[in-house]
């Protein structure tokens, strides 16, 4: 591994590692999303509502454990390496998913959801992969590529989900565990270790492997600061989706189950070929301040277009300008990797696994309650589309401070040297 022929190829496996073990990860999730509420009515005695609150429950509790969890694996990937931890949560889900499919109420399948948001933090180690195996000038290009992972997961996930499901609805779990333990396996003889012992924290420090701590590790850098507002406004707004695209859909176009799955599908598609085809030669060529701003840009232009399509085929054709927010995120990532140190890449990346947990608390109730306020009698005007409004000023708002925070500046790693997995 530490030969100069072997390393780019040690590196190469290393990335694909990380790149199957996000797409499993969502894989994984999206294919219990069909069968989940259906397990919860079952296990609720066939009560739509207690289904509903139980569902409501879990969703939150699982952004909230995030919340928690990602600074504390940031911070001992930090300190014991990337490499422990992120076989560590492969294992760990592999567990959990047996332990939910085998759960035979609705408190124990509460208990593994739980478990599930520890152990899925595992991104905040994998996005300080690979900011240590990377340059500066390929990392955009590489967090486009875990970006399409997401799509791929999120196209396939639900699909195959709902086939298992069919079958039995445990099914999904059973399968959700065999890929996950098939990748710790996979990751146990390809995955090298990403940052050497001399480069790591010299002891775990709770103070920052919490989320308040963690959040106030990001403001000894002024510009990480700013530019983690713009990731958490970023994944805010693209809560909208999960959150009020059904009934959305349904409301105001009429679409039944099988549309609103052929459109998200296309969301998908359009989200890999973006992150695989255009992120990394438009950073390349516009560098990302602008990229960031442009992707922000077509953001704000998209969901607009979506509030206001009273038919479902100006929505659709609104697409592509939307999807083309996937660029900001890894832009974003980029610029921010650059400002912080080897020893410190694990906490922030965790600190930013937080804010997108706190996205996934507040997110679903500002949209589903906006969607449900404006379409009720009592709201002042009907607009059902109110909700993508509210994205829209959310990237408005990230466009704002990017155009601030997201100026290029003299990077702490831009000189550095790509560390070799080892």
């Amino acid at each position: 591994m530490s030969s100069t022929l072997q390393a780019p190829r040690a590196r190469r496996a290393a990335l694909a590692f990380i790149f199957v073990t996000v797409l499993i990860d969502f894989l994984a999730f999206g294919l219990i999303l069909p069968g989940l509420p259906h397990l919860v009515e079952r296990l609720a005695g066939g009560s739509t509502a207690t289904a509903a609150y139980w569902i409501a429950v879990f969703g939150t509790a699982f952004a909230a454990i995030q919340f928690i969890c990602s600074p504390i694996q940031g911070a001992l990937s930090d300190r014991f390496g990337r490499r422990p931890v992120i076989l560590l949560s492969c294992l760990g889900l592999a567990v959990d998913f047996v332990f939910m499919a085998l759960a035979n109420s609705l408190p124990w399948l509460f208990i593994g959801r739980v478990v599930s948001g520890v152990f899925s933090a595992s991104l905040t180690a994998a996005n300080a992969y690979i900011a240590d195996v990377t340059s500066p000038e390929e990392r955009a290009k590489s967090y486009g590529i875990v970006g399409a992972a997401f799509g791929v997961g999120l196209v396939l996930g639900p699909v195959l989900g709902g086939q298992l499901s069919h079958i039995d609805s445990r099914l999904p779990f059973w399968f959700a565990a065999g890929l996950t333990m098939l990748n710790f396996c996979y990751g146990w003889f390809v995955l090298p270790e990403s940052l050497p012992s001399e480069r790591r924290s010299r002891k775990f420090d709770w103070s920052h492997a919490n989320p308040i701590g963690s959040l106030v590790l990001l403001k000894r850098y002024p510009q990480v600061f700013g530019l983690a507002a713009v990731i958490f406004l970023v994944n805010l707004a693209q809560y909208v989706y999960p959150s009020v695209f059904v009934l959305f859909a349904d409301y105001q176009y009429r679409w039944k189950e099988d549309a609103v799955g052929w459109v998200l599908g296309l969301v998908g598609v359009l989200s890999v070929l973006v992150n695989v085809l255009l992120i990394g030669p438009g950073v390349k060529r516009f560098g990302e301040h602008r990229t960031l701003l442009f992707g922000l840009g077509c953001g704000v232009l998209g969901f607009v277009i979506y509030g206001f399509a009273d038919v479902g085929w100006v929505l659709v054709a609104a697409l592509p300008f939307g999807t083309l927010l996937t660029v900001a995120g890894p832009a974003a990532q980029t610029l921010l990797t650059r400002q912080v140190d080897a020893s410190e890449q694990g906490r922030v990346q965790g600190a930013l696994t937080s804010l997108v947990s706190v996205a996934g608390i507040v997110g679903p109730a500002t949209f589903a309650g906006s969607f449900g306020y404006f379409i009720g009698v009592d709201a002042p005007v009907h607009l059902p589309g109110a909700p993508f409004f509210f994205a829209a000023v959310f990237l408005g708002i990230g466009a704002l401070i990017a155009w601030r925070y997201a100026r290029p500046t003299v990077a702490v790693d831009a000189t550095a040297a790509v560390v070799e997995p080892t």
